[in-house]
This record gives C-alpha cells, sequence and structure tokens, in this order.
C-alpha cells in the first residue's frame, strides 16, 4: 500500500512541476495546437495554446512507478524487478504514446490539423495492440503458478468460464479493446480538462479494483471469490501513478487551459485503461467504468451512420447533433465549456460507481464477504 501511495504522489509532483516547464519550453519551440476549423468558433483563441502535455504525463508515471519499485526494494532488502503485467501495461501506455507523438509532432512541425493519416495511425495503433496482445497471452510470461498475464477467456467482473476463445480470436479482441479505447478517449480530449479529470476517476477506480485483488488473491487466499491475476499490486501502482500524473497535469490543463495533452497523452491514456482491463480480467467492465468514453465514441458513430443513411435515401444528410463529438454540441446549444466538463466528470464518476458496486457485488455474492 505504501508503495501505491508513493507511486501516485511522486508521479503527481513531477507532472505538477513538470508541465510548468513543459509549457515554457513548448511555447519557445513553437509546439503551438492548430484547431479544426469546422468547430466552435469559441475554440479559435486556443490556436497556438502548447500541446504534446502527454508526454509529461508519461514521463510522471515511469518516475512515479520507477520511484515506488525503488522504495520497495529498500523496504524488502532486495531488489524488487518490474513484473510482467507491469512491462505490459508500461508498453501500451508508451507505445500507444508514441504514436500519438507522432501524431502532434507532424501537426505543430507542419503547422496544420492532421497529423498522421488514419490509415497509418491506424496501423502503429494496431502495432502496438497485436504486440501486447500476442505477449500478454504467451505462455513465455507464465509466473510460477502457471498465471499468464491476460487470459483468452472473455471477462466482465472475472473470467467467465464457458466463455473462453482461440488465442488468435483472443488477440482480435484485444486489438479491439486498445484500438478502440485510444480513439475513444482521444476523441473525448476536445475541452479543457475533460479527458484528464474522467481518466483520472477510472484509473483511480482501477486502482481501488487492483488493491482489492491483491487483497483477496487466489495464491493467498484460494476461495471461490478469489482473483485469478497475475500481479494486481504492480498493476494497482501503475494505474495510481497514472492517475497522480493526471492530477498534476489537470492543475494546467483546467479551463482555462495552459497547455494541451494531445494526441500523445490521449493515446497512451486509452491504452493504458484497455491494456488494465485485459491484465485485470475485467475487460467488458471497462465498457462501463469508462462509459463516458463510449458515449462520446458512440455520438459519433451515430451521427456519421444517421447522415450517410438519410443522404443515401434521401439525398440529403441529416444530423442527430449540432455537432460530435457530443461535448460540441452542447457547446453549440450555449453551454459553458466549464459547465459541459463539470457535469461530463460527474457522469463519469456515476459509471465509475456503478461499475465498482457491480465489481463488489460479485465477490459479495461468491461468498467473499463471509
Amino acid at each position: 500500500m505504501l508503495a501505491i501511495l508513493f507511486g501516485g504522489g511522486l508521479a503527481l509532483l513531477v507532472s505538477l512541476l513538470g508541465t510548468r516547464v513543459a509549457i515554457n519550453l513548448f511555447t519557445r519551440l513553437g509546439y503551438g495546437q492548430e484547431i479544426r476549423e469546422d468547430g466552435p468558433t469559441t475554440h479559435h483563441t486556443k490556436r497556438g495554446t502548447p500541446t504534446m502535455g502527454g508526454v509529461v504525463v508519461i514521463i510522471a508515471t515511469l518516475i512515479g512507478y520507477l520511484g515506488a519499485k525503488v522504495l520497495d526494494s529498500i523496504r524488502l532488502g532486495d531488489v524488487a524487478l518490474p513484473s510482467a503485467s507491469a512491462w505490459l501495461l508500461l508498453l501500451a501506455f508508451v507505445g500507444m504514446g508514441l504514436v500519438g507523438f507522432l501524431d502532434d509532432f507532424i501537426k505543430v512541425f507542419k503547422q496544420r490539423n492532421l497529423g498522421l493519416r488514419s490509415k497509418a495511425k491506424m496501423i502503429g495503433q494496431t502495432v502496438i495492440a497485436v504486440t501486447f496482445g500476442a505477449l500478454a497471452l504467451s505462455p513465455w510470461l507464465e509466473d510460477e503458478n502457471g498465471r499468464r498475464p491476460a487470459s483468452e477467456k472473455v471477462s466482465f467482473l472475472r473470467e467467465i468460464d464457458w466463455l473462453a476463445l482461440p488465442t488468435v480470436l483472443a488477440v482480435v479482441l484485444v486489438w479491439f479493446f486498445l484500438t478502440g479505447f485510444s480513439n475513444a478517449v482521444n476523441i473525448t480530449d476536445g475541452l479543457d480538462g475533460l479527458a484528464a479529470g474522467a481518466s483520472v476517476l477510472v484509473f483511480g477506480a482501477y486502482t481501488l479494483l487492483n488493491i482489492f485483488q491483491n487483497q483477496n488473491f487466489c495464491q493467498s487466499d484460494p476461495s471461490p471469490a478469489c482473483y485469478n491475476v497475475r500481479d494486481p499490486l504492480d498493476l494497482a501502482i501503475i494505474a495510481a501513478a497514472i492517475g497522480g500524473a493526471l492530477i498534476g497535469f489537470l492543475w494546467w490543463n483546467a479551463s482555462p487551459a495552459q497547455i494541451f495533452m494531445g494526441d500523445t497523452g490521449s493515446l497512451a491514456l486509452g491504452g493504458a485503461l484497455a491494456a488494465l482491463a485485459v491484465l485485470t480480467r475485467t475487460e467488458l467492465l471497462l465498457v462501463i467504468l469508462g462509459g463516458l468514453f463510449v458515449l462520446v465514441t458512440m455520438s459519433v458513430m451515430v451521427q456519421v451512420t444517421c447522415f450517410k443513411v438519410t443522404k443515401r435515401f434521401t439525398g440529403v444528410g441529416r444530423r442527430v447533433f449540432r455537432m460530435t463529438p457530443i461535448h460540441h454540441h452542447f457547446e453549440m446549444l450555449g453551454w459553458e465549456q466549464v459547465t459541459i466538463v463539470i457535469r461530463f466528470w460527474i457522469i463519469c464518476g456515476l459509471f465509475v460507481a456503478v461499475g465498482i458496486g457491480l465489481f463488489y457485488a460479485d465477490w459479495v455474492a461468491l461468498g467473499g464477504a463471509g
């Protein structure tokens, strides 16, 4: 527990101080955000605001996790090496962040709103997701008890025993979650502090879930309610470090934002959330915990589908919302950005509360409270 608190606190401090340095550096280098021309006109004043702040979040997380491992090594009197699950989570986090960084760098270097082409971005995300999935399901990374970082069984609150997939399909499912949620967080990152604040809540939830899984670990407490997760404590440390780094970043990203996380941050956060879901055997639960990201993404899908269908059959494309993602719809209705962000945070908090409640209820139902 001490390592979790230390990792999260250190990441917060590094991010809080490091983001101020990044703002000065990126401003001096001219790494400013380009704004979509068809977006709300109120966003045009944000053109030139430093971007790629996700770099600080990633670095702060790595420092926080490393600091926690050093602390553990001192406490235990032995070197506490990162677990296989930790390496995989960091692979998804940093790997997706690297794809986002390339996208951001092209935007600021060429001074345009378009970075990587959609196909190139998807190829990069696919390489990271498939590599993560193949390694997580590999027998090479089994621990002494035969546990792999990920399972071929589809999971909700825990593994669903009767829903096992062939390895190839399991990798496809992992790919779907990693690419889907990295893009979902990216789509949600459209207002000052929206994606960062919502992500804090979901990473906080995963920190609690991992602590609970560690306390009810099958290796130390075999029972129908125990959790067959490979490295829950290490996962909790990283989730806490990411959450802490986001809180420090949010100090500067809250409205009016002095820096944006860019695709570097949003793709990294989405990839890390999906990786946590896979590694903790809670894949479908992420759809609830990250329900806000799902809703925002669905608004875009509904808008595009409705426009194409109506245009094909009537000749005139019709829209459901004034603008998507849906937070821009409320902007077009005259809502203040701060109002939208806070209300979306509340919605995200409700999703998180429902998800944690279901997780705990499942444990109680299986006799965990007895």
